[in-house]
């Protein structure tokens, strides 16, 4: 090693790790989590526990007490109007019991620098209970629409129709084209409407405009029952 340092050293491949994270550009963040009154004590150690890129804004939004659907569409309601939010690069989506690494934020940060095709980009979590899927909604290979589970595969990205919003990373623009119809996010169970959770109703609708989404499975996220403190 020389006195000029090590990353000095190997100046192309420290500059290749800078280029491939991003973190030389804006990527500036709102961390946005509907909850209730009460989280489990690990959940809120995860998100205290979140590594940021160095010298980039990350800011929380939250809403208390609403239906999850509900909350989603008027938080980001509110955020494409602000004044100095409405400009920042993304949202990343956060559920008051999911377990997400340390690490998970910069992972997805870097498959979506990688992945400029992709709107999304959820870490891998599991419904709960025995027997749960993965929340790797629909093959986009099958020319007919749908949302089954599909197998995850170890430390790789799987294209999906759909992702949950348990810890997914969204680029804010998506939320600025008109097309997309309002509210975005809407839990439905009617005759009507069939029956559906707030994030599939979103996907169904932002996959007809050519967005896209994956599940990113080196950011495992668990996912807790509060009131067992099982972790599926």
């Amino acid at each position: 090693m020389s006195d000029a340092g090590i990353h000095n050293d190997n100046l192309e491949l420290a500059a290749a790790r800078i280029e491939q994270g991003g973190s030389w550009k804006n990527q500036r963040t709102i961390l946005m989590m509907p909850a209730g009154k009460m989280m489990s004590f690990r959940v809120a150690a995860a998100m205290r526990s979140l590594l940021t890129p160095p010298n980039q804004p990350f800011n929380f939004y939250g809403a208390e007490g609403m239906e999850v659907g509900e909350a989603y569409s008027n938080l980001i309601k509110a955020l494409v109007v602000h004044p100095v939010l409405k400009d920042w690069e993304y949202i990343l989506f956060m559920e008051h019991d999911n377990i997400p690494p340390p690490d998970g934020f910069l992972k997805l940060l870097k498959h979506m620098e990688a992945h400029p095709e992709l709107s999304a980009i959820s870490g891998l979590y599991w419904t709960k209970g025995e027997g749960g899927s993965p929340q790797i909604w629909g093959d986009p290979k099958d020319p007919i629409p749908n949302f089954r589970p599909q197998v995850p595969v170890t430390g790789q990205l799987v294209e999906c129709c759909g992702i949950g919003q348990g810890f997914g990373l969204y680029r804010m623009s998506m939320f600025k084209d008109e097309k997309l119809r309002k509210p975005w996010f809407k839990t439905v169970s009617s005759g009507e409407e069939g029956v559906g959770t707030q994030d599939l109703y979103f996907w169904n609708d932002a996959r007809r405009f050519g967005y896209r989404c994956a599940v990113a499975c080196d950011v495992l996220v668990g996912h807790i029952d509060p009131a067992s403190g099982v972790i599926w």
